[in-house]
């Protein structure tokens, strides 16, 4: 068996979604594993942490026994020990970060969304196209445990002929008077906040993957609290949306909706679900958990009295949908797809053209809202 090293910089290290879901749950369980397996080898990724602070750089390394760091992010780029450049750090900076990336001949791997607007990203892609290198977008929730399950049953065609779906996702983020936010301020301001440009480019793919393509959006979006206390404990008002409806249009005729706020107190089954309503039956996707009801288990009628509360307990007649045979952490499962893209020359569905797509989707929810009209979202290869 051979082995082989494969150098990668990860910049924004010491954030929450590089330091966790990034590192701790994918890069250092592959490389404690012995590595990804490749052919008939193995694929040990090295890593160089870099951010804006080598104290708390050495303090996500340690636990790890990461034992490269640096501040210096010119200098890492201009080393060619290594190959791979994956940046999670803030969005306003992304489009800089990765062209320079791209100028000093890595493979560039983001977080999303890859660019503030999809006109920003298609220069990277034209950029890395002509420069030969391999680029990748992060797309990890389609690959969330209850979202698999659900995919799985439409997949399977068990849900028969799809007539609509329902996305809800949020929570209440504090406004900093009488608790601290649980967002950063960024979030909030103008130059890459917002919560479509955060988390719509999420539910294109989480919806053109498992329910199908979209053709047409209606949006609307509000901002619910209007003024917020940043991080130093400065008043500030907020600049962009913290929520959003959106109307979708699938080919073939069905509609759904997306309901998503940083605004509302969450009372369903949990902070995301998807429900996906076909012919064969129905069935409701949360983070972990996906239920479905038949339609041989479907109530003749629905159970309600106009004079008292029957205590009706609906939730009593889903059923859980059938376990996965086996189960990842997403965001493992596209580090390794990734790597065997680069690697190997595997394919890769999630490359930057999927992740101007899913910008492209924010987009034209934006513009919605904007000319207050249908958009129209061609489909992918078409310039939306």
């Amino acid at each position: 068996m051979t082995t082989q090293t494969i150098g990668i910089i990860v910049n924004g290290a010491t954030g929450r979604i590089g330091s966790t879901q990034h590192l701790a749950n994918a890069l250092v369980p592959i490389i404690n594993e012995g590595g990804l397996a490749l052919g008939d080898g193995r694929l040990i990724p090295r890593l160089l942490l870099v951010g804006r602070d080598s104290d708390r750089l050495a303090a996500v390394a340690r636990p790890h026994n990461i034992t490269e760091w640096t501040t210096d992010l010119d200098t890492a780029l201009s080393d060619p020990a290594w190959e791979i450049f994956f940046d999670a750090a803030a969005t306003q900076q992304r489009v800089g970060v990765l062209a320079k990336a791209l100028a000093a001949g890595k493979h560039v791997y983001s977080e999303k969304p890859v660019a503030p607007t999809a006109a920003q990203g298609r220069a990277l892609l034209r950029d890395a196209d002509a420069r030969g290198r391999k680029h990748g977008a992060v797309e990890d929730k389609v690959y969330l445990l209850g979202l698999q399950k659900l995919a799985a049953l439409t997949r399977r065609g068990e849900l028969g002929r799809i007539l609509g779906f329902r996305l809800e996702f949020g929570w209440w983020v504090f406004d900093g008077n009488d608790r601290p936010a649980q967002r950063p301020s960024w979030n909030y301001r103008a130059g890459g906040g917002g919560l479509i440009l955060d988390m719509y480019p999420h539910w294109r793919y989480v919806i053109e993957t498992i329910i199908g393509r979209i053709v047409r959006v209606a949006s609307a979006e509000w901002i619910a609290t209007p003024e917020r206390i940043d991080e130093q404990g400065v008043r500030y008002p907020v600049a962009v949306e913290d929520s959003a409806t959106t109307m979708v249009e699938l080919e073939g005729g069905a509609f759904g909706t997306i309901l998503s706020s940083w605004a509302t107190r969450v009372r369903r089954d949990d902070l995301l679900t998807l429900q996906v309503d076909g012919t064969k039956g129905s069935a409701v996707a949360g983070l972990h958990r996906c239920h479905v009801q038949s339609a041989a288990q479907t109530p003749a009628i629905a159970h309600f009295s106009v004079m008292k509360d029957i205590e009706a307990d609906y939730r009593s007649e889903w059923v859980d949908a059938p376990a996965l045979a086996a189960y990842r952490n997403p965001y493992r499962v596209g580090w390794e797809q990734f790597l065997r893209h680069v690697a190997a020359d595997a394919p890769l569905a999630s490359d930057f053209a999927a992740g101007i797509r899913d910008v492209a989707f924010a987009e034209a929810c934006h513009r919605s809202m904007t000319e207050r009209t249908w958009i129209a979202f061609p489909p992918p290869g078409k310039v939306p």
